[in-house]
């Protein structure tokens, strides 16, 4: 056969294989806002699994890297916005961060991949897919962790609605809701490899585990909530990026945000929120707009957490991302932002590549805080994670663990528009709710602002760019989850038994 046939009969033969992994990540990406598509999630990733399971370990990396770029590269589309708009990266270019954080984060499920090819080839097929879950959180909890962590996208979040699903992540987090729907594509994939014997007892394991979420989460939804509650109101003022600091906006800025905290007031909430960087200048170098707040505050006896940049005013001047308690007696606390964005509010190895804050208006240069802060209150104690927080667990613990009652969450997703971003941002929220068995109140700048019931159920949000206010009463949590007392043992465990694994294979090879 000549070369050129050659090469196009393989094409042949892989194209239609490429097409079903490409289709299949488009798919589980739309499982995530807005599309919704949940249930996607619990069949999309089996094509990948069987082509795991029929091909070499080197061959399996690429195809799963293949479906994990095309599902990152989906997912996070709304990046794309944000380059074109608040950056100076000319278009097409404006593509390309997004391409190469798809590629980063697609590696991960290519690695999966190959860990099932390379299992199956030296234990069994069965076996590969009974690890599969491990291998899979195992990939998750490694990205959510190296250099900083991009928990984004991780399975689990695709059930955000699905409250019978996600109680469970009282016992083990997103990642135990992340296990069992891989377990169900592992079940679905086996399904059409095995025997049919095999392929029943698949099926039947697939089934135990998938019903038995659905037992706890009907039983847990059915128990009364604590009805210890407080009374809070969050303030959405629906400022536009470019206008937020815009000092010709300044005045106008502040005549929004104190009418809607009057406006708020009026509710007799116990806690009035705004959300991150509200306050269009310094709090602490604003004595006037301090005074305002502290009036405002001691007329209608509700203390005001207001996020605001801080400012050291040394050589060089030093910048902190800030949630102010403000209270008749003026600020009566204060928490920094310990977790920041890598090449937003900061960026990596800048004595290398610190050029790159020239490149996008969203780039600062910001300081860390350094411990997490529990308010007393009033109403309760409360702890505060700012924007991107809260979507690291082991951050919110901190808090929980330090006494938290109540967690708030202030941030700002107005640099992504319209965009399925702040609505994928807001999936997240409800796992941190039912994790610890606590209400979340969030504060958006411009959406979406929402309150979560410790079920994970969002009872009340506003809609992107409404201004307005919003009030509702929220339980108190009461004791502690076994996620609040272990933390992330699904994750640790998962990556503990793939290192076992892989580790006891390698082992085994040198040996032979």
């Amino acid at each position: 056969m000549i070369p050129g046939a050659l090469q196009w009969e393989r094409v042949q033969q892989w194209a239609p294989q490429a097409a079903v992994l490409v289709v299949c990540a488009f798919a589980l990406a739309l499982a995530f806002p807005r599309t919704d598509w949940d249930g996607a999630a619990w069949a999309a990733l089996a094509p990948l699994f069987v082509m795991a399971l029929a091909r070499a370990p080197r061959a399996a990396l690429g195809w799963g890297w293949l479906f994990g770029f095309v599902y990152f590269l989906v997912l996070l589309r709304w990046l794309n916005f944000t380059f074109a708009t608040y950056s100076a990266i000319p278009w097409p270019l404006t593509l390309l961060p997004t391409a190469l954080l798809a590629a980063y984060c697609g590696l991960y499920t290519g690695l999966v991949a190959c860990a099932v090819a390379w299992t199956a080839r030296r234990r069994s097929p069965a076996g590969a897919l009974v690890l599969v879950p491990f291998f899979w959180v195992a990939g998750e909890w490694v990205r959510g962790h190296l250099m900083g962590g991009f928990p984004w996208g991780t399975l689990g979040y695709t059930q955000y609605t699905m409250l019978p699903v996600i109680q469970i992540a009282e016992l083990g987090g997103v990642h135990a809701v992340t296990f069992v729907v891989v377990g169900v594509n592992a079940a679905l994939a086996g399904s059409v490899l095995m025997t049919w014997r095999r392929a029943l007892t698949a099926v039947a394991l697939g089934g135990v585990l998938l019903g038995g979420t659905l037992l706890f989460g009907v039983w847990r939804l059915a128990e009364p909530p604590p009805t210890d509650e407080v009374a809070i109101a969050v303030v959405q003022p629906s400022i536009e990026q470019p206008l937020k600091w815009d000092p010709r906006h300044t005045r106008a800025t502040k005549e929004i945000l104190l009418e809607l905290t009057r406006r708020a007031a009026a509710d007799a909430p116990q806690l009035i929120v705004w959300p991150e960087t509200s306050a269009p200048t310094a709090l602490r170098r604003d004595p006037e707009l301090l005074a305002e707040l502290t009036a405002l505050s001691a007329s209608r006896d509700i203390p005001l957490l207001v996020g605001s940049i801080d400012v050291d005013e040394g050589t060089p001047p030093r910048f902190w991302n800030t949630a102010f308690l403000v209270t008749d007696r003026g600020i009566a606390g204060r928490y920094d932002k310990i977790h920041l964005v890598p090449f937003g509010e900061y960026v990596p190895l800048s004595g290398v590549i610190g050029f790159v804050r020239g490149w996008a208006e969203f780039i600062a240069d910001l300081e860390p805080g350094t411990q997490p802060v529990v308010f007393p209150g009033p109403p309760a104690p409360f702890g505060v994670v700012i924007c991107y927080e809260g979507i690291f667990p082991d951050l919110v613990r901190s808090f929980v663990k330090g006494g938290a009652r109540l967690m708030v969450n202030m941030t700002n997703d107005g640099w992504f528009g319209l965009t399925s971003g702040p609505e994928q941002h807001l999936t997240m929220y409800p796992f941190r709710a039912v994790e610890h068995r606590i209400s979340i109140v969030r504060a958006a700048n411009t959406g979406i602002s929402a309150f979560i019931l410790p079920s994970g159920k969002i009872v009340r949000r506003m809609r992107l760019f409404d201004r307005d206010t919003m009030t509702e009463r929220v339980p108190l949590r009461v004791g502690q989850t076994l996620f609040t007392r272990l933390g992330d043992w699904v994750g640790l465990l998962s990556l503990a038994v793939t290192a076992a694994v892989l580790g006891a294979g390698v082992l085994a090879r040198r040996k032979a």
